[in-house]
């Protein structure tokens, strides 16, 4: 078992990325990842097999608790938010472009309603399964998937009114075109 120190240094680039991607703001981001390694960090966590999906569930439940304080579920996009800790030997023109693209999905996911973001951070930011994803939120595999499959249709809309160019397909059918979304989303 992991020390409170190595679990900190394992996951918190995890749980800092989820916390912004939930409340789009750095400052805020940072502090609920103090506030979920507390909360970590007085738990009993030696009964627990898989450690990653259960740190996730914790990240994402206490980001939409936050949210639901708030009273508002569009909070406003940091103006320079800093995702990427220990980046000091990527090139500048490297940190650059992942930080205006970090910023640029902020703002599209900031569109999207806190529960659709929740599933779609899980799904394309952690790999999770959908399975898993129903599991973490403890919402049925069919909520899961309309999620999913709203999310994608919203987020194309929201790249489509914002001039991002999504590529038609000739007879195009619904299982093309998510996986053009999702090609998007990574």
């Amino acid at each position: 078992m992991e020390s409170n120190r190595e679990l900190f240094d394992l996951y918190q680039r995890d749980v800092y990325r989820t916390c912004y991607y939930m409340v789009h703001n750095a400052s805020d981001a940072e502090d609920l990842t103090q506030e979920v390694f507390i909360i970590l960090f007085r738990s009993n966590r030696e009964q627990i097999e898989q450690l990653k999906a259960w740190i996730m569930k914790i990240t994402v439940n206490h980001c939409l608790n936050y949210l639901k304080r708030q009273k508002s579920l569009h909070l406003k996009v940091s103006a320079n938010p800093y995702l990427f800790s220990g980046a000091e030997d990527k090139p500048v023109d490297r940190l650059v472009e992942e930080r205006e693209s970090a910023e640029e999905w902020a703002v599209y996911m900031n569109r999207l309603p806190a529960k659709i973001r929740a599933v779609l951070t899980l799904r394309y930011m952690h790999d999770f399964t959908l399975a898993e994803i129903s599991k973490l939120l403890e919402i049925p595999l069919g909520t899961v998937k309309s999620r999913t499959h709203k999310g994608l249709k919203l987020l194309e809309q929201i790249l489509r009114d914002a001039g991002v160019q999504i590529p038609e397909m000739e007879g195009e059918n619904y299982e093309q075109r998510r996986k053009g979304i999702e090609a998007q989303v990574k």
